[in-house]
């Protein structure tokens, strides 16, 4: 898959890992990332892409902007993260493919909580607006008490793996018809010149 990043060009990223670090760093988002990072894609997780000095909201917006797909992985205590809530809204908002991974937590036990008031009402439904989209998505399920952590893995990687297909492929049609209505287009104008002239 592409990936740039020298020379002031903006950082391209296969995927973004949407989640709640307390809960899921140290598992399935750890295990994911460098599962994906095996099969030669540039995921962005914050602990691994991110350096000290780095501006947290303008990289992590950046690159959800700059991804071909993203990853919500959900935990329990994920809707307890204004950030999370945020990049996830980012991300529907931006119109990504996203796939949901609910660990130990069903979908329907998903809530946006109001955060003692420090936000706007504007920001909590925008919050609400991605969370409802995200729940009513069809992703995985997976419950660490008896679930089989290589299997989750291998699934998503799968998953992500046949999307970032299924993207490029769109991508590579649109610039076809681009390409083509641009030719039409310039043979209409020339055409229109000489019938002027």
């Amino acid at each position: 898959m592409d990936f740039y990043a020298t020379g002031g060009q903006t950082k391209r990223w296969d995927v973004f890992i949407n989640h709640r670090g307390i809960d899921t760093k140290r598992n399935v988002v750890g295990l994911l990332y460098h599962n994906l990072t095996r099969h030669k894609l540039h995921p962005f997780l914050d602990s691994k892409t991110m350096n000290p000095g780095d501006k947290l909201f303008d990289n992590i917006d950046s690159a959800i902007r700059n991804c071909k797909i993203g990853v919500a992985v959900f935990s329990p205590r994920y809707c307890e993260s204004h950030f999370c809530l945020h990049e996830l809204a980012t991300l529907m908002e931006s119109k990504k493919k996203v796939i949901p991974i609910f660990v130990d937590i069903k979908p329907s036990e998903l809530h946006v909580m109001d955060f003692n008031g420090r936000f706007e009402v504007k920001e909590l439904q925008r919050f609400r607006r991605a969370l409802k989209e995200a729940k009513y998505t069809v992703g995985l399920t997976f419950d660490s008490s008896n679930g089989d952590w290589s299997d989750l893995i291998t699934r998503a990687t799968n998953i992500v793996l046949e999307s970032l297909i299924e993207v490029d492929k769109q991508s590579q049609d649109r610039h076809i018809i681009t390409a083509f209505f641009k030719r039409r287009f310039r043979s209409a104008l020339s055409s229109l010149v000489i019938s002027i002239g």
